[in-house]
């Protein structure tokens, strides 16, 4: 919208300016509120905003500077009395309040405090510090740079490095409606990944013949690899976009997302800790998993945390071990023969009978975490029963060095 300077006085004209102010002026920081820009264009003086003109990338636990810088059109002006206001974009009508600043005071908002600061590099200077970057952190921002009635925007978007992983529950495929896909990718140390992350693996080579909930709320699939089951082969039969005779991202568009079920695909950013792979004495049922892993001072690894492993840290290992869902899974980098194929990926043995199933297990250490048995530690019974007799209840298991 944009309002006339021509035709008001200028009582008339602040009269106006201080309505815009009253119906746009947030009454806190208010998650999803819908926002109207008004600006006020003159003959001189304007404002303009300048950010980068792609995305800048960071990665889960990085620090990252959102590039914001402005100046006026009319040497004139100073840079007192300027608003400094960043929001993120978290619907195209719809934004988070992330920092204001005007003058000396600052202020920053919800999961942001202690972690977004002015970069403050001289005048003209809006952009701001992130620090500590979170999965949540991943989308586009808007700098907006206010003086008087005068003001102006720009966007930033602010992508993270990392791997989508495709995702379903013990319970089967489909079975997850847009909120259970939401949840499912938290607990396995994921978000739910973008239509433009996905476009992003399908470039990378994932193929997946499964349907899954992506964060705008659409549902979709990558195909690398052609074949009637998944889309077709191209032409006409090709369903969704990017089809074609080399595959493409399958698109069933915007579903019904409280009725409609799927799976999901997640995404997931560096790991601040380490995966590694504990090969007990003997092989554990899940319910020993978590034993195991407690005892080298970690938890049993999420799936998104073996997915990082994977494609983050390199992690190659052609044995399959449990994992914190209850699903066996096993990382290859360097495909060969004996290991699943030809293709590089984290392999899936399914979910597994918890109780008769054996396994190693992958275990996950958080930084600065201890390691009780840095000389290597196996499980077993004390006292002489062994595996030859005696009770096996893994609960009367205690580390037995190697």
């Amino acid at each position: 919208m944009v309002c006339a300077r021509a035709a008001l006085g200028p009582g008339a004209l602040w009269a106006a300016a201080w309505g815009v102010l009253l119906l746009t002026a947030p009454a806190g920081a208010q998650r999803g509120r819908k926002k109207v820009v008004h600006v006020l264009e003159g003959e001189s003086g304007s404002v303009v905003v300048q950010t980068a003109p792609g995305q800048v990338v960071s990665h889960r636990g990085g620090t990252i500077v959102l590039p914001c810088r402005y100046h006026y059109e009319a040497a004139a002006h100073g840079h007192d009395g300027v608003r400094l206001k960043w929001t993120k974009v978290v619907d195209p009508l719809a934004f988070t309040d992330v920092f204001v600043a005007l003058g000396p005071q600052h202020r920053a908002f919800g999961s942001y405090r202690g972690r977004a600061e002015l970069q403050g590099d001289g005048p003209g200077d809006a952009s701001l510090v992130l620090r500590n970057v979170t999965l949540q952190d991943y989308g586009r921002y808007e700098c907006e740079v206010t003086n008087e009635l005068e003001d102006d925007a720009g966007m930033v978007k602010l992508d993270l490095e990392g791997v989508v992983f495709p995702y379903h529950p013990r319970g089967g495929r489909y079975k997850l409606t847009f909120a259970e896909a939401q949840r499912a990718c938290a607990e396995q140390d994921g978000i739910l990944a973008s239509a433009e992350q996905l476009h992003a693996a399908w470039r990378d080579g994932l193929d997946w013949c499964n349907a899954g909930w992506l964060r705008d709320g659409s549902v979709q699939y990558p195909v690398s690899r052609p074949r009637e089951p998944c889309g077709g082969l191209g032409g006409t039969g090709s369903a969704g976009a990017h089809g074609g005779a080399n595959g493409g991202v399958r698109n069933y568009g915007y579903r019904h997302n409280a009725e409609e079920r799927y799976d999901a695909f997640c995404f997931t950013s560096n790991l601040p800790g380490r995966v590694f792979f504990l090969k007990p004495l003997r092989p554990v049922p899940f319910s020993g998993a978590a034993r195991a892993c407690a005892a080298r001072g970690a938890a049993v690894a999420k799936v998104g945390q073996l997915f990082a492993a994977w494609k983050l840290q390199l992690l190659d290992r052609c044995t399959a071990g449990w994992l914190a869902d209850g699903s066996a899974r096993y990382p290859i980098v360097n495909p060969r023969a004996r290991c699943g194929g030809r293709w590089p990926g984290v392999r899936s043995l399914g979910f597994p009978d918890a109780t008769r199933r054996l396994f190693g297990v992958y275990c996950y250490r958080a930084p600065g975490a201890p390691d009780p048995a840095p000389g290597g530690w196996g499980w077993g019974w004390a006292g002489g029963g062994g595996w030859a007799g005696g009770a096996r209840d893994p609960a009367a298991w205690t580390p037995l060095r190697v």
